[in-house]
């Protein structure tokens, strides 16, 4: 029992003194390849077992010839494991340059095609992130082309919309100065409704502007679906009389919503007033509500005829108009992108599809806790 411990001493000491020799050595070549570092482990591994097998040979006072038996074992299986480290290691190092060479996309185009060679299974499960990742950037780069995209349309349209009204100001004002003007009180009602149509634009745009900064400031209160929507329908009626629209409430039921009364009555608002200036005269405007176990539905259904499928994408992107045909000449496309940030804000979800003769806007929020 004693010589079987004195052994095992023996071959720890020799093992222990090499293990501690190839870690410094680890050490000093951790920044160069990964082929030395696989040399060295497997060094470490031979040298090791030798080491112990030399401090017991020489405790044990083994004969030369047995010695010389055991170093030679030792030495075969050393050059064996050296190849073998040196194979792998150069296998590893070359799937690791594939890879390399694949990610060096990512800075071109965003696109990323995993190597075809097999590869270890952490360099497969790297392949597979950096290919879900090459994914994510690829959408993020198409969100923020159409953003900027969106971005331009709404600076091209706001100039021209701009432009128009701010001419006429200066025509009105001009011909009240130099006092050519057949009909004063008129110049006066319409100078001070393309002020308001100005000040409505403007209004506009700063509430985009903190929708999209984050700063959308909202006071929710607990009310009935059936009084929102209700005052909605009484603030766009006589717009719907003037343009001979009929207006519908359907199965509006009073369920409580969670909702910030101000910001959501402008939602339905913009949605009311797109509907009916977009159907045609004796045309009916519809609006209705669906119950669900934790949302509610709001919809508004027009007679516009329907969107083209290539634009329903784009219907509440910032500076979306649409056709000539379809866009009144006092739009600038914010009001759908408005409805989609409140609407948002809010924790829900604002869609359109079409309908049969027209489309119908969709607004989905969570039911009153």
């Amino acid at each position: 029992m004693r010589d079987m411990v004195l052994i095992a001493l023996y071959a720890f000491a020799g093992a222990a003194t090499t293990g501690l020799v190839g870690v410094g050595v680890l050490r000093l070549i951790r920044r160069r390849s990964l082929t030395a570092s696989l040399g060295v482990v497997s060094a470490v591994g031979v040298l090791a077992m030798l080491a112990g097998t030399l401090a017991v040979a020489w405790a044990m006072f083994l004969s030369p010839h047995d010695l010389s038996v055991v170093t030679t074992v030792v030495a075969m299986a050393a050059v064996v494991s050296l190849a073998t480290a040196l194979l792998l290691g150069r296998w590893v190092v070359a799937r690791s340059h594939e890879l390399t060479v694949a990610a060096r996309s990512f800075g071109d185009d965003g696109g990323f095609t995993a190597p075809s060679e097999p590869a270890t299974a952490e360099l497969a499960e790297l392949s597979r992130e950096l290919a879900a990742t090459s994914a994510r950037l690829a959408e993020s780069r198409k969100r923020e082309e159409a953003l900027e995209t969106s971005r331009r349309e709404l600076v091209a349209w706001i100039s021209h919309d701009l432009r128009t009204p701010l001419a006429g100001l200066r025509a009105m004002a001009e011909a009240l100065e130099d006092g050519v003007a057949a009909d004063p009180d008129r110049y006066f009602k319409q100078i001070r409704t393309e002020v308001e149509r100005l000040n409505g634009m403007v209004g506009d745009l700063f509430e985009l502007s903190r929708i999209h900064a984050g700063t959308l400031p909202l006071t929710p209160s607990r009310i009935s679906l059936y009084d929102l929507v209700g005052d909605a329908v009484a603030g766009a009626d006589p717009l719907a009389r003037e343009h001979g629209v009929r207006l519908v409430g359907d199965h509006v039921e009073p369920v409580p919503v969670e909702v910030d009364s101000r910001e959501m009555t402008r939602v339905l608002g913009n949605l009311l007033v797109n509907a009916i200036r977009r159907t045609p005269a004796d045309g009916t405007v519809v609006v209705s509500a669906q119950r669900s176990s934790d949302a509610v539905t709001l919809s508004v259904s027009d007679g516009c005829g329907g969107i083209p499928e290539a634009d329903l994408a784009r219907v509440f992107d910032t500076g979306w108009r649409g056709t000539d045909a379809r866009t009144p000449p006092a739009g600038a496309g914010l009001g759908l992108a408005i409805v989609r940030g409140i609407v948002e804000a809010h924790r829900g979800r604002a869609t359109v599809r079409n309908i049969p003769g027209g489309c119908r806007f969709e607004v989905t929020l969570p039911l009153a806790c």
